[in-house]
């Protein structure tokens, strides 16, 4: 198993299928925000990390510039990254309540963490063909992940491309969305991006109840 995801996650570093984002994501790294002026960016497409043995699937929209494209790992070191480590932290999803860097001791607990897109995206918009290009990285992450049984979405695109996977049809996107799909208890969630938590659109109350019943979820399937 560890050899087929090693495999797996080298093909995703050496990707340049989108040339817009293999461009974008150098120019990020080479000309960098002031704040991390003197830090080294990743730079490159980003894997999956966590349990490969995994109860519960996260997938989000696509790494930060300046987080996991910064960072290496996926919701590492931008706001978003924050909210989720502290939510996974509180409900037993992980070790610690902060995710700042690959080697700062945050790890998953049954918990498995991957993205629709690999690249940082312009404006955190991927195109329709940039989507369609990774998806077959998150279909054989999906097939090499045996016990998943739980899937959080987190924003629209997510969904979508999990709907797409699993050939789900006839369900609209929503913010606390629960349904089940052979054998799979599918929850959405909004992302815990700047614009929706600044904005209130997605409050902490909101984004803790996710993982309460994910919680659930994962203790009846367990």
């Amino acid at each position: 198993m560890s050899n087929q995801f090693e495999r797996l996650d080298g093909n995703i570093v050496k990707c340049k299928k989108c040339p817009r984002l293999h461009k974008y994501i150098q120019d990020v790294a080479k000309h960098k925000v002031k704040r991390f002026q003197n830090e080294k960016y990743w730079g490159k497409p980003l894997t999956g990390f966590g349990d490969t043995n995994a109860e519960l699937l996260l997938i989000g929209l696509a790494p930060a510039a300046h987080g996991g494209n910064r960072t290496g790992r996926m919701f590492t070191g931008d706001s978003s990254g924050d909210w989720l480590a502290k939510v996974l932290y509180r409900y037993g999803f992980s070790t610690k309540p902060t995710s700042t860097g690959k080697d700062d001791g945050f790890a998953l607990i049954n918990t498995y963490i991957t993205a629709a897109v690999r690249c940082a995206p312009p404006d955190n918009k991927p195109l329709k063909e940039e989507i369609n290009n990774c998806s077959g990285f998150l279909e054989k992450e999906l097939a090499l992940l045996k016990n998943v049984r739980v899937v959080i979405c987190l924003g629209r695109i997510a969904f979508d491309s999990c709907c797409k996977l699993l050939d789900i049809r006839g369900k609209k996107f929503s913010h606390g969305g629960i349904f089940t799909h052979e054998g799979f208890v599918i929850i959405t969630s909004y992302h815990p991006s700047r614009q929706n938590t600044q904005t209130g659109r997605l409050s902490w109350k909101q984004w803790s109840h996710v993982f309460v019943v994910a919680r659930k979820y994962v203790n009846k399937t367990g």
